[in-house]
Protein backbone atom coordinates (compact mmCIF):
# COMPACT_ATOMS: atom_id res chain seq x y z
CA UNK A 1 0.00 0.00 0.00
CA UNK A 2 2.98 2.28 0.46
CA UNK A 3 4.77 1.40 -2.91
CA UNK A 4 7.82 -0.15 -0.88
CA UNK A 5 9.94 -2.73 -0.53
CA UNK A 6 10.33 -6.01 1.21
CA UNK A 7 13.51 -6.92 3.04
CA UNK A 8 13.64 -10.23 0.36
CA UNK A 9 17.44 -10.27 0.87
CA UNK A 10 17.11 -9.95 4.87
CA UNK A 11 14.23 -12.53 5.12
CA UNK A 12 16.09 -14.88 2.63
CA UNK A 13 19.15 -14.76 5.27
CA UNK A 14 17.19 -15.31 8.06
CA UNK A 15 15.30 -18.32 6.34
CA UNK A 16 18.36 -19.86 5.20
CA UNK A 17 19.90 -19.93 9.07
CA UNK A 18 16.53 -20.64 10.42
CA UNK A 19 15.89 -23.63 7.74
CA UNK A 20 12.58 -22.01 7.02
CA UNK A 21 10.38 -22.42 3.73
CA UNK A 22 10.32 -19.01 1.89
CA UNK A 23 7.14 -18.36 -0.23
CA UNK A 24 7.53 -14.88 -2.18
CA UNK A 25 4.38 -13.54 -3.24
CA UNK A 26 5.44 -11.19 -6.14
CA UNK A 27 2.08 -10.26 -8.01
CA UNK A 28 3.18 -6.14 -7.83
CA UNK A 29 6.50 -7.33 -8.92
CA UNK A 30 6.80 -9.94 -10.92
CA UNK A 31 7.24 -8.50 -15.12
CA UNK A 32 8.02 -4.92 -13.43
CA UNK A 33 11.47 -5.56 -11.59
CA UNK A 34 14.54 -7.26 -12.55
CA UNK A 35 16.16 -7.55 -15.95
CA UNK A 36 13.72 -9.38 -18.30
CA UNK A 37 11.01 -8.15 -15.91
CA UNK A 38 11.70 -11.71 -13.97
CA UNK A 39 10.48 -9.96 -10.17
CA UNK A 40 11.53 -8.72 -7.12
CA UNK A 41 13.18 -12.40 -6.58
CA UNK A 42 15.98 -11.19 -9.46
CA UNK A 43 16.30 -7.84 -8.28
CA UNK A 44 17.21 -8.72 -5.16
CA UNK A 45 19.55 -11.12 -6.58
CA UNK A 46 18.21 -14.21 -4.74
CA UNK A 47 15.84 -15.73 -7.25
CA UNK A 48 17.23 -19.38 -6.70
CA UNK A 49 16.77 -18.95 -2.71
CA UNK A 50 13.01 -18.83 -2.74
CA UNK A 51 11.49 -21.71 -2.41
CA UNK A 52 7.60 -21.51 -3.36
CA UNK A 53 7.41 -18.45 -6.05
CA UNK A 54 3.47 -16.85 -6.27
CA UNK A 55 2.02 -14.36 -9.00
CA UNK A 56 -0.21 -12.54 -10.73
CA UNK A 57 -1.02 -12.96 -14.49
CA UNK A 58 -3.82 -10.30 -14.63
CA UNK A 59 -1.09 -7.38 -13.43
CA UNK A 60 2.13 -7.07 -14.89
CA UNK A 61 1.70 -9.48 -17.50
CA UNK A 62 -1.62 -8.10 -18.73
CA UNK A 63 -3.41 -11.75 -18.70
CA UNK A 64 -6.09 -13.59 -16.24
CA UNK A 65 -5.11 -15.71 -13.43
CA UNK A 66 -2.28 -16.98 -11.58
CA UNK A 67 0.61 -19.33 -11.00
CA UNK A 68 2.56 -21.00 -8.32
CA UNK A 69 6.49 -21.99 -9.24
CA UNK A 70 8.66 -23.99 -6.72
CA UNK A 71 10.56 -27.17 -6.26
CA UNK A 72 8.14 -30.72 -8.08
CA UNK A 73 7.78 -31.83 -4.37
CA UNK A 74 6.14 -28.75 -3.52
CA UNK A 75 4.10 -28.14 -6.24
CA UNK A 76 2.38 -31.28 -5.54
CA UNK A 77 2.27 -30.76 -2.10
CA UNK A 78 -0.07 -27.81 -3.17
CA UNK A 79 -1.97 -29.35 -6.03
CA UNK A 80 -2.92 -32.01 -3.47
CA UNK A 81 -3.85 -29.74 -0.45
CA UNK A 82 -4.36 -25.99 -0.80
CA UNK A 83 -8.53 -26.04 -1.15
CA UNK A 84 -8.32 -22.93 -3.12
CA UNK A 85 -6.79 -24.93 -5.99
CA UNK A 86 -8.89 -28.44 -5.95
CA UNK A 87 -11.72 -26.55 -6.19
CA UNK A 88 -11.32 -23.97 -8.50
CA UNK A 89 -12.07 -24.40 -12.19
CA UNK A 90 -9.14 -24.61 -14.32
CA UNK A 91 -8.97 -21.35 -16.79
CA UNK A 92 -9.99 -21.36 -20.62
CA UNK A 93 -7.15 -22.78 -22.94
CA UNK A 94 -7.64 -19.34 -24.69
CA UNK A 95 -6.49 -17.29 -21.95
CA UNK A 96 -3.64 -19.87 -21.11
CA UNK A 97 -2.19 -19.45 -24.39
CA UNK A 98 -2.45 -16.04 -24.27
CA UNK A 99 -0.45 -16.28 -21.56
CA UNK A 100 2.02 -17.73 -22.37
CA UNK A 101 2.33 -15.86 -25.74
CA UNK A 102 3.24 -13.00 -22.63
CA UNK A 103 5.63 -14.91 -21.06
CA UNK A 104 7.92 -15.62 -24.18
CA UNK A 105 7.46 -11.92 -25.66
CA UNK A 106 10.00 -9.18 -25.81
CA UNK A 107 9.23 -8.87 -21.75
CA UNK A 108 12.15 -6.07 -21.20
CA UNK A 109 11.16 -3.42 -24.26
CA UNK A 110 7.55 -3.72 -22.19
CA UNK A 111 9.33 -2.80 -18.92
CA UNK A 112 11.73 -0.19 -19.95
CA UNK A 113 8.35 1.72 -21.65
CA UNK A 114 6.61 1.12 -18.00
CA UNK A 115 9.50 2.18 -16.26
CA UNK A 116 9.64 5.43 -18.27
CA UNK A 117 6.01 6.29 -17.60
CA UNK A 118 6.69 5.27 -13.61
CA UNK A 119 9.23 7.59 -13.23
CA UNK A 120 7.50 10.62 -15.18
CA UNK A 121 4.31 10.28 -13.17
CA UNK A 122 6.37 10.23 -9.80
CA UNK A 123 8.33 13.46 -11.11
CA UNK A 124 5.16 15.50 -12.87
CA UNK A 125 3.42 14.53 -9.04
CA UNK A 126 6.91 15.72 -7.09
CA UNK A 127 6.57 18.86 -9.15
CA UNK A 128 2.53 19.74 -8.41
CA UNK A 129 3.70 19.18 -4.72
CA UNK A 130 2.19 15.88 -3.75
CA UNK A 131 4.64 14.05 -1.38
CA UNK A 132 5.27 10.57 -1.54
CA UNK A 133 7.69 8.27 -0.36
CA UNK A 134 6.91 5.33 -3.30
CA UNK A 135 9.38 3.76 -5.28
CA UNK A 136 7.47 1.86 -7.59
CA UNK A 137 4.59 1.96 -10.01
CA UNK A 138 2.63 1.90 -7.35
CA UNK A 139 1.87 5.33 -5.39
CA UNK A 140 -0.16 6.20 -2.59
CA UNK A 141 -1.43 9.81 -1.97
CA UNK A 142 -2.15 10.26 1.98
CA UNK A 143 -5.05 11.94 2.46
CA UNK A 144 -5.89 10.83 6.15
CA UNK A 145 -9.48 11.32 6.90
CA UNK A 146 -11.31 8.40 5.64
CA UNK A 147 -14.43 10.47 4.49
CA UNK A 148 -12.36 12.70 2.79
CA UNK A 149 -10.66 9.93 0.89
CA UNK A 150 -13.52 8.43 -0.41
CA UNK A 151 -15.15 12.00 -1.58
CA UNK A 152 -11.44 12.78 -3.16
CA UNK A 153 -11.73 9.46 -4.66
CA UNK A 154 -15.47 10.48 -6.07
CA UNK A 155 -14.21 13.79 -7.68
CA UNK A 156 -11.15 12.01 -9.61
CA UNK A 157 -14.14 9.13 -10.73
CA UNK A 158 -15.89 12.08 -12.10
CA UNK A 159 -13.02 13.85 -13.73
CA UNK A 160 -12.77 10.55 -15.64
CA UNK A 161 -9.32 9.25 -13.14
CA UNK A 162 -10.42 5.94 -11.34
CA UNK A 163 -8.39 6.05 -8.46
CA UNK A 164 -9.56 4.12 -5.60
CA UNK A 165 -9.63 5.35 -1.91
CA UNK A 166 -8.17 2.84 0.45
CA UNK A 167 -8.96 2.87 4.49
CA UNK A 168 -9.30 1.19 7.72
CA UNK A 169 -8.84 -1.87 8.13
CA UNK A 170 -6.61 -1.91 4.98
CA UNK A 171 -4.15 0.71 6.45
CA UNK A 172 -4.14 2.56 9.50
CA UNK A 173 -7.13 4.97 10.95
CA UNK A 174 -6.41 8.59 9.88
CA UNK A 175 -3.65 6.56 7.32
CA UNK A 176 -6.38 6.58 4.48
CA UNK A 177 -4.90 7.07 0.83
CA UNK A 178 -5.47 7.69 -2.89
CA UNK A 179 -3.82 4.43 -4.64
CA UNK A 180 -2.22 4.94 -7.91
CA UNK A 181 -1.28 2.21 -10.29
CA UNK A 182 0.38 3.37 -13.42
CA UNK A 183 0.37 1.61 -16.78
CA UNK A 184 2.35 1.22 -19.63
CA UNK A 185 -0.49 2.12 -21.44
CA UNK A 186 -0.30 5.46 -20.50
CA UNK A 187 0.30 7.97 -22.69
CA UNK A 188 2.17 11.41 -22.14
CA UNK A 189 -1.17 13.62 -22.61
CA UNK A 190 -3.09 10.94 -20.09
CA UNK A 191 -0.06 11.83 -17.56
CA UNK A 192 -0.69 15.51 -17.85
CA UNK A 193 -4.19 15.76 -17.96
CA UNK A 194 -3.81 12.85 -14.53
CA UNK A 195 -1.63 15.18 -12.86
CA UNK A 196 -3.61 18.94 -13.63
CA UNK A 197 -6.96 16.90 -12.15
CA UNK A 198 -4.96 15.44 -9.03
CA UNK A 199 -4.10 19.80 -9.09
CA UNK A 200 -7.28 20.05 -9.07
CA UNK A 201 -8.58 17.84 -6.53
CA UNK A 202 -6.20 18.85 -4.24
CA UNK A 203 -7.43 22.77 -3.80
CA UNK A 204 -10.78 21.76 -3.88
CA UNK A 205 -10.18 19.33 -0.46
CA UNK A 206 -7.17 21.90 0.79
CA UNK A 207 -4.63 19.12 0.78
CA UNK A 208 -1.11 20.08 2.20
Amino acid sequence: MDGDWSKLNEIIEIAEKKELITLLDDAHGDFVFGKDGRGTGAFFNVQKKIDVYISSLSKGLGSFGGYASGRKDLIDLCINTSKTFIYTSALPSSINQYSLQRFNSNRETYRKKLWKKINQFHHRLNDAGFSTTSTSQIIPIIIGNEKKAIEFSRFLMSQGIFAQAIRYPTVKKNEARIRISISGWLSENDIELSIQIFEKAKRKFNLN
